[in-house]
């Protein structure tokens, strides 16, 4: 009998399972893939090292004429070589981190018999309360062809570039991913099936970065329903309403990502559950007492990212060792596109405090008039503020190469809801990010 039992290695387990174990809890967590989960493995940490040198790629080419004569060419060979060196130790070093605090690492797919109970191969395994940390799995369009599609896991190990890369759909895998095969050399094209990129984005900034990304010769087909893909000779033929062709060596079927449900128990046990995932109360549980769920497969408002399931997983570490009983409260979320120039965005959008003139204003920053951007030569970036009526600064947005940065630095600021005189408080370093916004808050 374990005090608590996870089926799922992800964020949303092992930043609990730890501390748990450490503070004297019997903890165990089951995984029948890669320890560490998808962002580990086979997201996040795999796209960040592959992204790296189109940053710096970038930030080269704003540069010549200005100190650089020649842009360097990504060999993706090696790059994707170094990415495996990075990334391929990582699973094997969260198990023994588990194991290292005590936890039992079970290997096996979990499934719920009842809330007390996980089957695992042919044992039950028995928990006074059990996570489930299921995550997310790429969609897959159902057309005929569909066998020829590719996901994001696929893609982000693919030996070679293809000469032709086709993504379908346009939110963060497939914007991210445009933005690196662009830089690595492929000819690249985007189908959506609405004309809305990036939506949930500021759109005056996706459309800027639609712009950039066109004129590296991006193309971007947009409200297209693809209705089937054919093998050619030459390679594959996607085929859409009103004679849409496209031809293309790599497809990618970035369409979105749906929560881990089936197979799972899920159903027997009597857990509700929707099309975004796992209905949870304010405590994490869903309507099956003795259970809880964190990470992806949680139906919720706040981003699926990974600090949202580390914070998640630490709170139920809180809850379970008596730390707490509140429930759980959510700090500010950033979000952040990591294409070239980034997207990063926290607290109220833009697009949302327009709509209600009465209650916020609205201050834009075009950072070709900022000297500190202009060192780089980056002309292509921008700032928007939302405050409110008292002037707290309460939203951000920013697009350019140091968008994360500077929105992390705005995250604080909006979280503890600090005046302009608090803010006055803070002498940063001269010349950064930070000093260059602190003046405009």
């Amino acid at each position: 009998m374990f005090d608590v039992l996870f089926i799922g290695s992800g964020q949303g387990a092992w930043n609990g399972a730890i501390p748990m174990s450490k503070a004297g809890l019997k903890v165990a967590v089951v995984e029948e893939g890669l320890f560490g989960g998808v962002c580990t493995n086979r997201g996040c940490n795999a796209k960040i090292t592959l992204d790296k040198p189109v940053e710096l790629v970038r930030t080269i080419e704003q540069l010549q004429g200005r100190g650089f004569d020649s842009v360097p060419k990504i060999n993706w060979p090696d790059l994707m070589a170094h990415k495996h060196e990075v990334i391929g130790k990582l699973a094997e070093s969260n198990k023994q981190k588990l194991i290292d605090a005590g936890v039992k690492v079970i290997v096996g797919r979990g499934t719920l018999v009842d809330a007390k109970t996980v089957q695992v191969g042919d044992k039950n395994y028995q928990a006074k309360k059990i996570v489930l940390v299921l995550g997310q799995h790429p969609h897959r369009l159902d057309i005929p062809g569909k066998e020829y599609l590719h996901d994001s896991t696929d893609f982000l190990s693919i030996s070679q570039m293809p000469k032709q890369l086709t993504i379908i759909g346009a939110g963060y895998v497939g914007m991210e991913f445009a933005s690196i095969a662009n830089a690595v050399g492929a000819s690249v094209s985007v189908i959506l099936n609405s004309h809305t990129p990036l939506r949930g984005f500021y759109q005056p900034y996706v459309q800027r970065l639609v712009e950039n990304l066109r004129g590296r010769g991006v193309k971007f087909f947009y409200d297209q329903e693809l209705t089937k893909v054919v093998k050619t000779e030459s390679g594959f033929k996607l085929h859409g309403p009103n004679q849409f062709e496209l031809t293309s060596d790599y497809i990618v079927d970035a369409s979105g990502r749906i929560p881990s449900l089936t197979n799972t128990g899920l159903e027997e046990v009597g857990i509700t559950t929707n099309k975004n995932g796992i209905e949870v109360d304010d405590h994490m549980q869903p309507n099956v007492p003795g259970i809880y769920a964190t990470g992806d497969v949680v139906d919720k408002i706040q981003p699926r990212i990974t600090p949202t399931a580390i914070f998640e997983s630490q709170y139920l570490a809180q809850l379970f060792t008596g730390e707490t009983t509140d429930a759980i409260n959510y700090p500010t979320i950033a979000t952040t596109v990591f294409s070239s120039p980034r997207i990063s965005q926290v607290g109220i959008n833009p697009d949302v405090a327009v709509k209600s003139p009465d209650k916020y204003t609205i201050e834009h920053f075009e950072y070709a008039d900022d000297w500190f951007k202009q060192v780089q030569n980056e002309i292509d970036g921008g700032l928007t503020l939302v405050f409110d009526q008292n002037h707290i600064l309460v939203g951000a947005v920013e697009y350019s190469n140091e968008a994360v940065d500077a929105i992390n630095g705005l995250l604080d600021i909006i979280e503890l809801r600090l005046t302009h005189e608090q803010v006055q408080r803070f002498i940063y370093t001269f010349p950064s990010v930070q000093h260059s916004y602190f003046r405009k808050i």
